[in-house]
């Protein structure tokens, strides 16, 4: 009898993440993601981001209910992939397409710093990637469409959505170019997607700008080349008009579309929370919505073409994944693929010891330069967060430094960081750099150990404290978050959390051991 009632217990219990469940939280991948494109295969689905002057490129994720996501890794992991030496901030990576077609996963994106539009291609999408093939047709955004044996792409060079055939294996394009739609009126049309449903052709864009004006329109064409009709409701998702005004979540816009293996559609999409008044930090986030889209009609987005933090809609049948540690070991040998560099790494500058330390050594490039300095970082995804690292500095001459940045580019940022001041004397250092400005908040001379480095964001200030002993922790000082963000410092990405090591006299080969990395969401 106890068998039968456990059985039946362990029944009902599994059955409960088995059938379809109310509601989830958006945004469903937070920190800096945008330019979300997602695809499925069977009953799992995979997206991609952009990550512009980030290395490694593109960041892959797994989903069973497209709410609950977990990265598999990146796309773009080796130099002959992604040539990031030029990229200037906001250069490099711009919005990805992910498609599978009969055993294939294709990606085809654009760098702006090297030749333009590209596609990679795999049978397996958490192993590699093959090297780039270059496309013809120019714009930005790219994305492919697969019918009848052929592969089609739309990009949006001079302001206007192009069609044409291409290879999808050697890039080469079998078609002319031809213009198929300018949108409906609004600035920088772009992020175009074609599907195929109920015997119509429909085309996805984005209109008026990744900012508060940003919004999803769609046209419907008989014939892939068109002409394309315009759907009388445009935009069919906008947080520009009055009922979203209040709104927490701003700057909709950049979508995709999946049907589920239930027959349900959704959109992913991209939007940022402001804070402190009209600024964001984050970056530009991921976000899901329900999909109404009736036979031979036009699709809805969750009724009112809004969205909102709490969506309290039906969803698939939910499939959470275990949460990750909150602190990160470095025992691991090697970094996770939420960890990010600037531009092309010089990766000989990154160690993992045999006692599980990540060991950065420190070189000449600075944090203000636009090369690549020795810098790994993690995204910061929440508004209010806790971020705390346990750094040594060692073999450091005079000016020496190695510490914990919060990022937004080289002329944006604040930095608390060791600073060797002589042979037997260091440092605890607040620094702040706000376009032109450079200024030391504050200095603390402490004794050469292992120092513990904190950072507390909230919805107005970041917090800096030390602790010398990884239980007290000493405030030196605050720094308000509106000079760090994209209204402030310009660009299209967000605050990455970063370690770095920098040297004035690298042939010293200073280096910094961090034991561990921790950030806790408050």
């Amino acid at each position: 009898m106890k068998n039968i009632i456990l059985t039946v217990f362990s029944f009902l219990y599994l059955s409960s993440f088995c059938h379809a469940q109310e509601g989830y939280q958006n945004p469903v991948i937070p920190g800096f993601h945008p330019d979300p494109s997602v695809c499925r295969v069977g009953d799992d689905y995979y997206l991609v981001n952009s990550t512009f002057e980030y290395f490694p490129g593109v960041p892959l994720f797994h989903s069973k209910d497209l709410i609950h996501w977990q990265q598999l890794g990146n796309v773009l992991t080796r130099p002959s992939q992604l040539n990031l030496q030029k990229a200037g901030s906001s250069g490099g990576i711009y919005a990805p397409t992910i498609r599978y077609h009969e055993g294939t996963f294709y990606m085809i994106t654009t760098n702006v710093t090297d030749k333009g539009n590209f596609l990679v291609h795999t049978k397996d999408p958490a192993g590699e990637w093959s090297d780039p093939v270059w496309i013809k047709q120019g714009g930005i955004d790219p994305s492919i469409y697969f019918e009848g044996g052929k592969c089609y792409l739309v990009s949006n060079p001079d302001n206007t959505i192009m069609l044409c055939e291409i290879n999808p294996m050697t890039g080469e394009q079998l078609s002319s170019s031809k213009a198929i739609w300018r949108g409906t009126g609004g600035r920088y049309p772009e992020g175009p997607h074609l599907y195929k449903k109920d015997g119509w052709y429909y085309l996805l864009i984005s209109e008026g700008g990744t900012e508060y004006g940003h919004k999803v329109t769609i046209a419907r064409s008989r014939n892939m080349e068109g002409p394309y009709d315009s759907n009388p409701a445009n935009p069919i998702l906008t947080h520009i008009n009055m009922e979203a005004q209040l709104n927490p979540i701003q700057g909709t816009g950049h979508a995709d579309l999946v049907e589920a293996a239930d027959g349900s559609w959704w959109m992913v999409c991209l939007a940022f929370r402001p804070q402190s008044g009209l600024h964001h930090l984050l970056g530009r986030e991921t976000y899901l919505a329900p999909v109404r889209w009736d036979t031979n009609a036009w699709p809805v987005v969750n009724g009112n073409g809004t969205i909102s933090l709490d969506m309290r809609v039906p969803t698939l049948p939910q499939h959470p994944f275990p949460e990750k540690p909150a602190r990160d070991e470095f025992n691991a040998g090697k970094a996770s693929p939420e960890w990010i560099h600037l531009r092309n790494p010089h990766m000989e500058n990154y160690q993992f010891t045999k006692d599980g330390k990540l060991r950065l050594l420190a070189t000449g490039v600075k944090l203000d330069d636009s090369g690549s300095p020795t810098f790994i970082g993690r995204r910061q995804e929440h508004l209010r967060f806790t971020a705390t690292t346990s750094v040594k500095l060692q073999k450091a001459a005079p000016n020496d430094e190695a510490g914990l940045t919060v990022w937004m580019n080289n002329q944006a940022h604040y930095d608390l960081y060791i600073k060797q001041l002589d042979q037997d004397k260091q440092a605890v250092v607040l620094r702040y750099r706000m376009g032109l400005l450079t200024h030391i908040a504050k200095e603390v001379i402490v004794p050469a150990s292992n120092i513990q480095l904190q950072v507390k964001g909230e919805n107005d200030t970041y917090s800096f404290a030390y602790s010398l002993n990884g239980t007290t922790f000493q405030s030196i000082g605050q720094m308000d978050t509106r000079y760090l963000s994209t209204e402030t410092a310009g660009g299209f990405t967000g605050i990455i959390l970063g370690l770095y090591a920098t040297s004035q006299t690298p042939a010293t080969r200073a280096y910094a051991d961090f034991d561990w990395f921790e950030y806790l969401s408050r």
